[in-house]
């Protein structure tokens, strides 16, 4: 996950005991991350697993927790289970294995503060408002 790009893998029963496993790369944009959401969900997805990599992480997370069961892992917690390749395209086959095989925990996500911060605008709006209409002494 970057900042302009999401790599996702989707792993879902295939044929007999088999697996079937697709990966895509999407852009950032809400149109395209409302897309995934649509790519997934045909697939029959139900758990969306992302690594917290700095603030990328929160559009896709907010825009796909309504449909899905989201986590976000750790990236410390990540980082230290063998066999972590390096490159982003199998970085996230192997999140999608390891998750899968229950190797990963969630981390506490706070719901979005969009109500708070638009309360806390517009109360700085009503502050600047009453300090224009004070009388000068």
């Amino acid at each position: 996950m970057s900042k302009a790009e999401v790599v996702c893998c989707a792993r879902v029963p295939g044929p007999g005991r088999q697996r079937m496993q697709e990966v895509r790369t999407v852009s950032t944009m809400t149109a395209a991350l409302l897309g995934l959401g649509d790519w997934l969900a045909g697939l029959g997805v139900t758990r969306v697993v992302m690594e917290a990599t700095s603030d990328y992480w929160r559009a896709p997370f907010y825009l796909l927790e309504d449909r899905f069961e989201a986590w976000l892992v750790n990236a410390h917690d990540v980082k230290h289970l063998p066999g972590r390749p390096k490159t982003d395209r199998l970085d996230a086959v192997w999140l999608c294995k390891v998750a899968e095989r229950q190797m990963l925990r969630p981390s506490f996500v706070p719901p979005p503060l969009r109500f708070s911060q638009r309360i806390g605008r517009s109360a700085v709006v009503r502050t600047r408002a009453a300090a224009t209409m004070a009388p000068m002494r």
